[in-house]
């Protein structure tokens, strides 16, 4: 899919330093050179052999941060409990102070986007830091055991979400084409990707009750190797924490639970930001997490969006 040679030149003038967890690439810009300046078939080239990069050096702001997304992708996606700024492109993250589990963004819902982006405006003095675990290496790791359990069924994800956040998330990803108000569930439904796993059932108090089957080991978007990539472990902050179950309805066994949480925090890595960093993360293969926040005066960003699969 990817040329070496020429994804290397299309990169001469950058520092490529590989992450201290062994996947993830640092790619540290020269002076003068802006992100706009890489070639996208290269970067992306270098994100499906690492999973994860961190550009650093580059001149950076929000303005910048939205325009390397958007430059990227089809389409930019959401997570309707937060607030955008500077555009319609990042969202502050802000959910709290405690230390968040690993996760794939909205991949407890059928509405999981492709890629994965952060900037760090202000990085924090002490702890604070975004985490991440490459599922491939997860799932090279397994005992066979685990491996089979895994293979042999779907997980389901089953969640309330309340009127007012399932209709922002409606709302945006229409482009404002309908007013606020006269958002309805078709709405919702018509954006699953997925109709066949997927359920969404209306309540009475304009909540939704939504269930979504997907596997747990995923073929990831680019490189289409098999990662354990999830939200098993993820965060439930912002909404009310879903159940998630085998696909014949039996809970996931506690031992199995632990023996993956216990593998995933022995692959789990801390990205250590500096101001103006940008993050890109494959969202089909590297999960993220966050440390306790130690330093409440840091200030990331996240964005969510789709690939344009014309760069690939």
């Amino acid at each position: 899919m990817f040329d070496v040679q020429t994804v290397n030149a299309a990169l001469s003038g950058c520092e490529l330093v590989p992450c201290p967890s062994g996947s993830g690439l640092i790619i540290k810009g020269r002076s003068g050179q802006h992100l706009r300046d890489l070639n996208p078939r290269a970067i992306l080239s270098k994100l499906a052999a690492h999973g994860y990069l961190l550009f650093r050096g580059f001149p950076a702001d929000l303005s910048v941060f939205s325009e390397f997304v958007k430059s990227y992708s089809t389409r930019v996606t959401l997570d309707p409990a937060r607030k955008f700024h500077g555009g319609n492109v990042a969202q502050k993250v802000d959910a709290g102070v405690d230390a968040m589990g690993l996760h794939l963004e909205n991949g407890n819902s059928p509405f999981r986007p492709d890629l994965c982006w952060f900037f760090c405006e202000k990085a924090a003095t002490r702890g604070s830091q975004t985490t991440v675990c490459d599922g491939c290496e997860v799932w090279d790791a397994a005992n066979e055991t685990a491996r089979r359990q895994f293979l042999a069924q779907d997980i389901i994800y089953e969640r309330r979400v309340e009127e007012p956040k399932w209709k922002v998330f409606a709302f945006h990803n229409l482009g404002g084409s309908i007013p606020m108000e006269e958002i309805r569930l078709e709405h919702l439904q018509g954006m699953v990707n997925d109709q066949k796993n997927t359920t969404i059932k209306a309540q009475p108090d304009g909540s939704i009750i939504y269930s979504f089957r997907t596997p747990a080991v995923l073929r990831t978007e680019l490189g289409s190797r098999l990662a354990w990539a999830n939200s098993i472990f993820g965060p439930s902050y912002n909404y009310e924490a879903p159940r998630i179950f085998f696909a014949d309805g039996r809970d996931i066994p506690v031992e199995l639970l632990e023996e993956m949480r216990t593998l995933t925090e022995k692959l789990t890595f801390n990205i250590d930001w500096q101001d103006g960093d940008i993050a890109l993360i494959d969202n089909t293969r590297v999960m993220h997490g966050r440390r306790a926040i130690e330093d409440t005066g840091r200030k990331i960003y996240n964005a969510l969006s789709y690939l344009n699969p014309a760069l690939v």
